[in-house]
């Protein structure tokens, strides 16, 4: 061992030590849920979602009604159609399903998702870019919430890689 080792090594140890407490404290804790809360606001249908069944292809996709939430269950992935292959896919053992969502009006749309399941929106030229992701409100069971900047029409929205065969999911205007 070089004659300084001893000396790099206690200042080695130092430095993760300092950096690791910085790490550890810009890191925002999970919230400690005892129970579930209601969401309000924009986010209060999702605590009376409506039952469905996710399309396996476009033409057996259900329709998505904007601010109502869905208990949706999923389709095995190996019999899912999608119209565009998902960019996270998931495996033959994982699940997903197609929805359809008509858009009236120009503007940011929100999509919630009770699971970490992967999320397309698919326009008339293809997949579409999210402009903004995040989480729900604590302790709702949002998991995550995708917003895409959307035109009038309609879009098909393909979950995938869902380790569950159920998600919760609900559209929203507005960010």
């Amino acid at each position: 061992m070089p004659k300084n080792g001893p000396i790099l090594t206690t200042l080695a140890a130092l430095m993760l030590t300092l950096w690791g407490g910085r790490a550890a404290a810009q890191m925002p804790s999970a919230p400690t849920c005892a129970t579930p809360v209601a969401p309000d606001g924009d986010y209060a249908p999702w605590a009376r979602p409506t039952t469905m069944n996710a399309g396996a292809d476009q033409a057996t996709a259900p329709l998505l009604p904007l601010g109502a939430a869905a208990r949706l269950r999923l389709v095995s992935t190996p019999r899912i159609q999608y119209p565009i292959r998902p960019e996270k896919p998931g495996g033959s053992v994982s699940y997903g399903g197609i929805l359809i969502l008509d858009i009236t009006a120009k503007g940011a749309y929100r999509i919630a998702l009770s699971s970490a399941a992967w999320l397309d929106v698919i326009g008339k030229d293809g997949a579409l870019r999210s402009t903004a992701h995040g989480h729900g409100p604590d302790c709702t069971g949002i998991r995550k919430v995708v917003t895409f900047a959307l035109e009038p029409g309609r879009y098909t929205i393909q979950i995938a890689a869902s380790g569950a065969d159920d998600v919760t999911v609900m559209a929203l205007s507005g960010e």
